[in-house]
């Protein structure tokens, strides 16, 4: 027979893989509808949102778990990221959410900080991983401006507004502990 605790941690998993599988669906359609009207996802960043946020909401493991999955599940249904650079972002939004869960859940951080922090190593590892797998053919600096300063005004919406959305969800509808 399942104790009690077992039970509640069984149940507390179910709700917490219901919730990444929410987040990485709102992944998956924000690009699409940012496609769909004609909005620049380097201007936009439609993945990171959902990530960030499930990064303070869910945690580190769930955030990490979002960030994993969502450029790959995007790509198979969309083909977007392309190819070429599905391995950076995919790195990139995994060091999002896991950085953002991470800072508030382990080292105790203001959410915003934690969210700021976080688009900072993101971008990095996003730079580094470029550099290492030889995506760019042209002029770096160029590339660099392209891709990294249209998401910078997105980058500071998320700081301040993210925060906000986790803290009302988190009162709305307490996310499921997973700890013993």
């Amino acid at each position: 027979m399942m104790k009690p605790q077992n039970a509640i941690l069984q149940v507390s998993a179910i709700k917490a893989l219901v919730l990444e599988l929410m987040l990485i669906s709102i992944a998956v359609l924000m690009p699409i509808l940012a496609h769909a009207l004609g909005i620049s996802v380097r201007f936009w960043l439609p993945m990171h949102w959902s990530v960030i946020l499930a990064g303070l909401v869910l945690g580190w493991r769930g955030g990490a778990i979002v960030g994993l999955f969502s450029p790959l599940v995007n790509f198979m249904i969309t083909g977007h990221p392309l190819p070429m650079i599905l391995p950076s972002m995919t790195f990139e939004l995994f060091a999002y959410g896991f950085v953002t869960g991470f800072l508030k859940e382990k080292v105790n951080l203001a959410p915003w900080l934690s969210v700021a922090l976080a688009i900072v190593a993101g971008r990095l590892i996003f730079i580094a991983s470029v550099l290492i797998l030889g995506i760019v053919k042209g002029d770096f600096v160029t590339y660099l401006q392209q891709a990294l300063l249209p998401g910078l005004l997105t980058g500071v919406i998320q700081i301040l507004v993210l925060p906000n959305v986790a803290k009302w969800w988190i009162n709305a509808f307490p996310p499921p502990s997973l700890k013993a």
